[in-house]
């Protein structure tokens, strides 16, 4: 469920192992257009696809009869406008989300609302994180997926459907903070990108990079208090590859900002949503619950929606780095 390069590498996955998916995206046009070219319209415009063996459709109810497990690939914003279409009852349904991003407007983990809102059970839920970028998942550059669920056995069996070629798949137990470490990573990329628009050099960059995982555990270790490893690569390593990479549009709208766009311009020249600037907001009214100290949590949110001069708040952030 999804359109976007996220939904289009993960799909690229599941056409290696799969004879046949079903894919919904919202647009008839770009449906049409899809299977005219054999490619995405738009977005991963290089990678073909048997389109002969994809069942595509723009009625979700009919993705959802069609479907034994539904995998959600939609930028988080657009979550709820979606979702809530869905009619048909989904508690015998297998739900595995791949959405970095806090559902807008309730504040909640997409696992939390899927539990809430259509009463799936919790071993019936999955997530899938990095770090993967979609473009590499695509041309099948070495890629790492962890996969968070509770009932291990069904996430082997996922796995299986999206491990090929260079695709790895790595499998934990720690659903709630591999979802929130997803909505953090984006957040930290825009401050990345904010230090590299502003060219403060290298060295700032690495120690904000470095306090962002030690934040990130602070939050993780307050909400769902349990042994877990921060340098594990679905933690660590998804905040390296989102906070550096050229691919990375969260870093690359916190780049914009700090050569001197205004957040509105940089938000109106992207041309793929850049999670973190939602997902900022609703981590700042999260956090207000628990207390956490999270200065750069802190810091991003004054800049986009305070207005903060990103100069300013970057660098007070100096006297919390250690």
């Amino acid at each position: 469920m999804g359109g976007g390069s996220w939904a289009t590498a993960l799909a690229r996955l599941l056409m290696n192992n799969c004879e046949t998916i079903t894919w919904y995206m919202r647009r008839r046009d770009r449906i049409d257009d899809f299977i005219a070219l054999r490619h995405n319209p738009v977005y991963l415009t290089g990678i073909p696809f048997d389109v002969e063996r994809i069942f595509f459709t723009d009625d979700i109810n009919q993705a959802v009869a069609e479907s034994s497990t539904l995998l959600l690939a939609m930028p988080s914003p657009y979550f709820k406008s979606h979702i809530d279409k869905i009619t048909l009852p989904l508690n015998d349904k297998n739900i595995i989300t791949a959405i970095k991003g806090i559902v807008p407007d309730e504040n909640r983990l997409v696992t939390d609302y899927m539990i809430e809102r259509f009463g799936v059970k919790r071993e019936n839920l999955l997530v899938v994180s990095g770090p993967c970028h979609a473009e590499e998942v695509a041309l099948n550059h070495p890629s790492f997926l962890t996969i968070g669920c509770n009932d291990i056995a069904k996430g082997k069996n996922f796995g299986k459907m999206i491990e090929s070629g260079n695709s790895r798949v790595i499998l934990s137990d720690d659903v709630d903070g591999i979802e929130y470490a997803g909505v953090l990573k984006n957040v930290y990329a825009i401050g990345a990108g904010i230090i590299h628009g502003l060219k403060l050099g290298d060295n700032l960059l690495a120690m904000f990079v470095s306090n962002a995982a030690k934040e990130m555990a602070r939050f993780l270790n307050t909400v769902d208090p349990r042994h877990r490893d921060i340098t594990d690569s679905v933690y660590l390593g998804d905040l390296l590859v989102t906070a550096y990479s050229r691919f990375s549009r969260n870093h690359n709208f916190g780049s914009m900002i700090g050569r001197g766009y205004s957040v509105k311009s940089a938000r109106m020249e992207m041309e793929q949503t850049a999670e973190g600037y939602y997902g900022t907001k609703c981590m700042h009214e999260i956090n207000a619950n628990y207390g956490v100290e999270m200065p750069i949590l802190d810091a991003v949110y004054d800049i986009l929606y305070r207005h903060s001069s990103p100069n300013y708040a970057i660098t007070r952030l100096n006297s919390f780095f250690n």
